[in-house]
């Protein structure tokens, strides 16, 4: 039988949480559908899909981003829209089942397909309640203009509903699938020698990678014999806070106990080399993959306790969440986590196993498939998943 051709867009290839969330959900529709993905351009991404057996096409996209509230950006997010238009449209006429839009980032697809006739589902990653409103209500374009919306998180699907309240109350809820590594190495039994200390992920101020440093300042001025690990990169033009974090590592006297490891495609072995893993973002997160990860790899973890992280790690006993910002806070909770190192040891082992059910990817192909399916099929139950549609402590959107 010959399966409906659907295409697939995305803003970006490289392979960060996003693009790998990318490479999940065109994995699952490919159950369904013939999946076409296109990208703005090349990068590590597309062999990952081509390895999945997933063909790629590049096309020119606006990408809505903060620089579009500035003259030059606006400018040439226009010209990327009349530049990609053509070549855009050309591809929905090829894709009789229309496109699933990976971001609401991409206002152009919804419209586009409108335009041809095609059907358009967009997957909402973004949840920055903290953007300018203008910004937020041009971001809400894209589900406005599609026929369904899925969101990965119930703070996502709220956030989105506080500036186009009709969408948020028919989207759709499928939390993230992480795959966990082959093999999870338990944490050390007695920390010996230096406590050794993680950031995996982007090297921006919303990040939070500035707290992890602090937070380690503060534990040498406690005494604690501590290191930390960075791992993650900066976007273009964001070199500049790079620069600054290691220039502040070294004048607190640091530089030789932080080590900024660059982007890493694998981070299973830095988390098992991990002792305590840090998900400091002083900006809302829709979701949490990082701080999942963490958890899979049965590691004891401290969070911010804010917006979609404390969704993405609630009913963990292994994990603690403290304020943003408050390195002193961060500084504290690491302590606790030292003085009941056993305790903590087991509960990251036990929550490990909890999140590879939770998080499991025959569960997240279930639930995606249901809410995209043409034929508007419900939500798919527990017994079918083998575990809840909501994540424990996450309230479900009303």
């Amino acid at each position: 039988m010959t399966r409906p051709r659907l295409l697939v867009a995305h803003p970006g290839a490289e392979l960060y949480g996003a693009d790998r969330m990318l490479l999940e959900a065109a994995t699952a529709l490919a159950t369904d559908f013939e999946v076409t993905v296109v990208l703005p351009g090349p990068g590590p991404l597309v062999a990952e899909l081509r390895a999945r057996g997933l063909p790629v096409e590049l096309c020119p996209m606006p990408v809505l981003r903060n620089s579009a509230l500035r003259p030059r950006g606006l400018l040439r997010l226009l010209a990327d829209a009349v530049r990609g238009a053509p070549p855009a449209l050309r591809l929905l006429r090829r894709h009789p089942a229309g496109v699933y839009v990976s971001t609401l980032t991409l206002p152009s697809w919804p419209l586009l397909a409108r335009l041809a006739g095609r059907r358009s589902v967009t997957h909402v990653h973004e949840a920055e309640r903290s953007a300018p409103r203008l910004l937020r209500r041009g971001m809400a374009l894209c589900p406005v203009l599609s026929d369904r919306v899925v969101a990965n998180s119930w703070f996502t699907l709220e956030t989105l509903a506080e500036v186009a309240p009709r969408v948020g109350r028919r989207g759709r809820v499928v939390h993230n699938v992480v795959r966990g590594p082959a093999l999870v190495p338990p944490p050390r039994p007695v920390l010996e020698g230096p406590l050794r200390l993680l950031y995996v992920g982007r090297l921006s101020p919303r990040k939070g990678p500035q707290v992890a440093l602090a937070a380690l300042q503060d534990l040498r001025r406690r005494g604690v014999d501590a290191r930390l690990a960075v791992v993650g990169s900066v976007f273009p033009g964001y070199e500049w806070f790079e620069a600054e974090l290691r220039t502040g590592a070294a004048d607190a006297g640091l530089a030789d106990r932080v080590e900024f490891l660059g982007f890493s495609a694998d981070v299973w072995p830095h988390l098992a080399a991990a002792d305590v893993v840090l998900v400091p973002s002083v900006g809302d997160e829709s979701f949490g993959n990082t701080a999942v990860e963490a958890v899979l790899a049965a590691r004891p973890v401290v969070v911010s306790a804010h917006s979609g992280l404390q969704e993405a790690v609630a009913g963990y006993a292994g994990v603690q969440a403290v304020p943003p910002g408050r390195p002193t806070a961060w500084a504290d909770a690491v302590t606790r986590v030292t003085a009941d190192w056993a305790g903590a040891r087991a509960a990251a082992l036990a929550d490990a196993e909890t999140a590879r059910r939770r998080h499991a990817p025959e569960r997240y192909t279930a639930e995606l498939r249901a809410a995209v399916a043409p034929s508007g099929a419900g939500p798919v139950p527990a017994a079918v998943t083998g575990v809840p549609a909501v994540a424990p402590g996450a309230r479900p959107f009303g």
